[in-house]
């Protein structure tokens, strides 16, 4: 199994956050996931547990295409992705601390194609690589595009 985890504290109330990640998923995901060159919903409606969506990503010039599934929506606190025809797992969860946002992203790859295996070590660099400036430019986004809440 290849893992990658990730963390940041982004200066906006937890709602906010998870609005713009998980309610406003499918347009904002490209934008802070550099690697998805298309993202569709197959599913009709807003996200929930079931919905189901189509990516398609270009990672070090590899172009892959994974269909998932919701499996936790749980409002203001996480959303966890399974794939469907890879063994994979994303999930997001969100703590409060005040007017800010913990949020976490933890990826389970649970099967690494026999070709690949021998480069294990780069393919978990890459992986956390992606992780790491995936968080980063969610934070730039949220905090440019949201304005902080001030206290009256």
């Amino acid at each position: 199994m290849v893992t990658a985890e990730a963390r940041t504290l982004i200066a906006r109330p937890t709602e906010q956050v998870f609005v713009f990640v998980a309610v406003d998923f499918v347009r904002n995901y490209p934008r802070w996931s550099r690697e998805v060159e298309r993202m569709e919903a197959l599913s009709q409606g807003p996200l929930q547990v079931g919905w189901m969506g189509r990516q398609v990503r270009v990672d070090k010039g590899r172009r892959t295409q994974s269909t998932f599934r919701v499996v936790t929506f749980d409002s203001g606190r996480q959303l966890t992705f399974h794939g469907t025809d890879d063994p994979f797992k994303i999930d997001y969860r969100f703590d409060a601390l005040g007017d800010r946002t913990h949020l976490s992203f933890n990826f389970e790859l649970g099967y690494l194609n026999p070709g690949l295996r021998p480069f294990v070590g780069l393919v978990r660099r890459v992986i956390q690589e992606s992780a790491d400036r995936m968080m980063l430019e969610l934070k730039a986004l949220i905090e440019h595009e949201i304005a902080p809440t001030t206290d009256n």
